[in-house]
């Protein structure tokens, strides 16, 4: 096992006068922990080399070191009450569709059990089958169907126990019109059992029961993988018929009247972690550790795909063994950022026995209180997409690569030793369907300053980010940094007083207050410089009472790592249709003149060629001191050129403004270059072999209403190439060009009449 030295903090942007907490988690006896302004991240002698600079703080010092550990699992807790205590003769009822029922573990689906075999439970055996768990003292009875579950069907489970007599039913209906099918069964039996639900555990839904680590947090065991549905519980034992009319969907309250316990729907409140209790007693619960929500049931009839329209058919909620809200550590430090620190990218460096981490996060301008006339936008957005990326979406890719071309970094083998700090939204949970949101409050292990990205062998999210940093700086531009979640939060308000607005090399997740705010900005006269590709691409929600989760739901179409099931294309969190913003009406390219066209990973990257659009006097300022023939960019830390990684195009008939002026294109990318799926309809033999017309990175410059104008480059390679020949190079000074007149010209050339 990789030593630990890590750590997150509670928020990802903070503004002067704010707190900020750092968690952090070592087997050192004590570390050290410093500020520090991150400037520079990647470390390829062929660049500047790594560049930090050192705040001094009240975060200065030794600290003690301690281990703490992240609970993942999904579950739903419901509080301990006196009549859950009283419980001797039940009956217990849930629809399930297991995703994983022959791992060789149990998983609880209603319990109230605790860790010496007191209470009872609802669970799938070890087997894969259905079980009745009972006990009392440690005297404890489990009862099975002996008939396996089938992995993603639908079942209608029930238990129920009479105390009195010894009465046992359990049923296992596979909920489907095959007959005979041989995956149900009714077992009845008289039976020698012992009940006493006086525990001290809370009722769990998802799981079998809690137990304290040595910190004292909770967690889970017997975690469940799939979904559950309109789970129930009778204070009395119900008879074979009764449950059968339960599988009808005879209303619980008309089979078993004033013996309905408890009635969750959870179709209610679905944007949140509220778990609610249609039933006399309102035991409401509550969602630990994000499951997913809005999520077809047992009932759903393909009618409507639109939780919002149909909620009775939207009843489940979909559980994973892997879910992780919160990391749930206690904080290590804390500090007030002090007033007149400069914004910028900043992190907590902790370093202690040869070991070090950094911890980034965003210190934003004062709110209300604009610097210079420039603002960078830090794409976290992107970063909490990609957190903890497992690659799994690229296996096919580096299995057909030669061996030994991609290497992993460091942090990339110390996180597949921790499957504890959940996955990204380019992953798949562990049964298999896809994972839709993302948090902030876990070891964000891969937004790291120094990582070096296997796709690229250098900087990517904050590694490439941090070129544009280090360029700003070389430079001497007066700039303000915020992140994505700002400009969600506070809209227009935020970019009002800028002039331009740069953006980082890949934000590809925005979300729909983010796109109108970005809008106004532009029509107000507004100036921004896309300095990346692939952006603007997912739609993106922020749960609004839990800001620091995001969901992206993939939808059935576009580039993506995963499909969303079918009716499950809408954000639980906004309620918003998910998928990619081009099929929302909203295309990239009407924003910033080119959309996403190809993306692959092959070294080396092309330069661009100057087309003749860049000869229009309208762009004369842009190419001020480029040659007329000059390859653009055919230099960089990543893959030696600056069209590279994923690319965009102009493309009209997705709303490329018809003025746009197309100043350079790249050519000549290598084979693993490939288009985005999105772009075409169908498949045939016309596609094998030929050169691709749409994969290349188109550099655009178009103007806005009210003197605004926009500059786009189309690669996310771009900036590797800034800081060539000590920043003395064609891509380093046609972004300077552009920025220049953006933030120093009142006036911009004008449109020539027709």
């Amino acid at each position: 096992m990789t030593a630990e030295l890590t750590g997150y903090t509670d928020k990802l942007s903070v503004a002067p006068g704010e707190e900020i907490c750092c968690m952090v988690s070592t087997d050192l006896p004590s570390y050290n922990s410093t500020l520090v302004r991150l400037i520079h991240g990647d470390q390829n002698p062929a660049g500047p080399g790594f560049k930090e600079e050192l705040v001094k703080t009240a975060i200065d010092g030794s600290r003690p070191g301690r281990r703490q550990i992240a609970r993942a699992g999904s579950f739903v807790v419901v509080s301990d009450c006196a009549l859950l205590d009283e419980l001797t003769s039940f009956t217990l009822q849930a629809w399930i569709w297991p995703t994983t029922p022959h791992i060789g573990e149990a998983q609880g689906v209603l319990s109230k059990w605790s860790s010496d075999g007191c209470g009872i439970s609802l669970a799938i055996g070890e087997a894969g089958a259905l079980e009745l768990w009972l006990g009392d003292s440690g005297a404890s009875s489990r009862f099975t169907t002996d008939r396996t579950l089938r992995a993603r069907e639908w079942y209608f489970a029930a238990a129920s126990f009479d105390s009195q007599t010894g009465r046992l039913v359990l049923v296992q209906w596979q909920i489907s019109d095959w007959p005979s099918d041989s995956s149900s069964i009714t077992l009845e039996k008289t039976v020698q059992g012992r009940v006493r639900c006086r525990n001290s555990q809370p009722l769990l839904i998802a799981a079998s029961s809690l137990e304290r680590d040595p910190a004292n947090n909770r967690a889970a065991l017997g975690l469940f993988n799939g979904k559950i549905d309109s789970p129930r519980i009778f204070s009395r034992a119900l008879t074979v018929g009764e449950i059968e009319l339960l599988r009808r969907e005879i209303a619980p309250e008309e089979v078993a009247g004033v013996d309905l316990a408890a009635c969750w729907d959870f179709s209610r409140d679905q944007s949140s972690a509220r778990v609610v209790d249609t039933g006399p007693h309102r035991m409401h619960g509550a969602a630990v550790n994000l499951p997913t929500r809005a999520v077809t049931g047992r009932n759903w009839t393909s009618t409507e795909a639109d939780f919002k329209q149909a909620t009775d058919e939207y009843g489940a909620i979909h559980f994973h063994q892997d879910d992780l809200e919160d990391a749930g550590w206690q904080p290590d430090f804390e500090f007030t950022v002090p007033e007149g620190l400069r914004s910028g990218i900043y992190a907590a460096r902790l370093d202690g026995d040869g070991r070090e981490d950094h911890v980034p996060f965003i210190i934003r301008p004062p709110r209300g209180d604009a610097g210079g006339p420039i603002l960078f936008l830090v794409p976290t957005f992107t970063y909490l997409a990609y957190a903890n990326d497992r690659m799994e979406a690229g296996q096919t890719f580096f299995a057909s690569q030669p061996e030994g071309r991609f290497t992993q970094d460091p942090l990339d083998h110390y996180l597949a030793q921790r499957p504890e700090f959940a996955v990204s939204l380019y992953d798949n949970h562990s049964d298999g369907s896809g994972c839709c949101y993302s948090s902030s409050l876990r070891p964000l292990v891969n937004m790291r300053p120094k990582y070096r990205h296997i796709l690229t062998k250098g900087g990517r999210n904050l590694g490439a980010d941090l070129y544009v940093v280090d360029w700003l700086e070389q430079k001497g531009y007066d700039y303000d940094v915020a992140a994505d979640g700002d400009l969600h939060e506070d809209g227009l308000d935020l970019l009002a007083d800028y002039k331009v607005l740069v953006t980082g090399t890949h934000p590809e997740y925005w979300t729909a207050q983010m796109l109108a705010a970005l809008e106004e900005f532009l029509g107000r006269g507004g100036r921004l410089a896309y300095l990346g590709g692939n952006g603007f691409y997912w739609v993106t929600s922020v749960d609004p009472a839990r800001p620091h989760i995001i969901e992206s739901r993939r939808g059935m179409a576009g580039t993506r790592a995963w499909n969303s099931a079918p009716g499950e294309c809408h954000h639980s969190t906004t309620g918003e249709m998910g998928g990619l913003w081009r099929h929302r009406g909203k295309a990239p390219n009407k924003l910033t003149g080119i959309g996403f066209t190809a993306q692959g990973w092959s070294d080396p990257a092309p330069g661009y060629t100057r087309q003749p659009g860049s000869f229009d006097r309208r762009a004369a300022f842009i190419f001020e001191g480029i040659s007329a023939d000059e390859t653009i960019g055919d230099f960089g830390l990543i893959y030696g050129g600056a069209a590279g990684d994923e690319l965009d195009r102009i493309d009209y008939g997705l709303g490329t403004p018809h003025h746009t002026v197309l100043l350079a294109s790249s050519r000549g990318h290598g084979p693993s270059i490939s288009p985005v799926i999105e772009d075409y309809l169908q498949t045939d033999s016309s596609l094998i072999g030929r050169e691709w017309p749409n994969v290349r990175a188109d550099m655009v410059y178009f103007e806005t209403p009210n003197n605004g104008a926009v500059f786009s480059v189309g690669s996310i390679c771009w900036c590797a190439s800034l800081s060539h020949n000590g920043y003395d190079n064609n891509v380093s000074r046609i972004t300077q060009n552009v920025l220049d007149a953006f933030s120093e010209s009142e006036e911009l050339p004008p449109i020539p009449q027709q």
